[in-house]
């Protein structure tokens, strides 16, 4: 018999409030930008009614979204709302054999979490490991390259 392993029919996992209140202390998120009404970590977030793939994003942004196939939309979106302004925090599964990774993920700074997180009320940990992906606009970076391309010697 043929099985595959870490499937869920349910590709929502509640991020971890002691996870949670630890990245909020450096970050101060000011919105949720993938939650449901019940499992939301900050006052203003979006639902799947909103559906934040359609909203634009400000501020500093939390970001644990479903694990399925949509997990690839979700990374992008993170990553061009980074190159609009907003810092977005993603709590992911670390899946570095992916395409999402290899086009998004690594473009952010990676932190590995050491075992399995513990979602929600599981009582175990999660069949994945899991890392934190923080996208960031480096707008000095984009001002840079433009300077330098354009004329070297006038650069600063």
């Amino acid at each position: 018999m043929n099985t595959v392993h870490f499937q869920s029919d349910d590709h929502t996992w509640e991020t971890p409030m002691e996870l949670f209140r630890c990245l909020d202390a450096e970050f101060h998120f000011t919105i949720d930008v993938c939650a449901l009404p019940e499992t939301a970590k900050c006052a203003h977030y979006f639902t799947p009614t909103d559906d934040g793939l359609t909203q634009p994003w400000d501020g500093v942004c939390w970001m644990n979204p479903p694990y399925g196939r949509a997990i690839a939309a979700w990374m992008r979106k993170a990553y061009e709302e980074s190159q609009r302004g907003a810092t977005v925090v993603c709590l992911v599964p670390a899946r570095t054999d992916t395409e999402w990774w290899h086009q998004y993920a690594m473009r952010g700074e990676i932190r590995y979490l050491r075992g399995r997180v513990r979602f929600g009320e599981a009582t175990s940990g999660a069949p994945f490991p899991s890392s934190i992906v923080i996208f960031r606009d480096r707008w000095w970076e984009r001002r840079l390259a433009t300077r330098f391309a354009t004329s070297p010697s006038k650069a600063f």
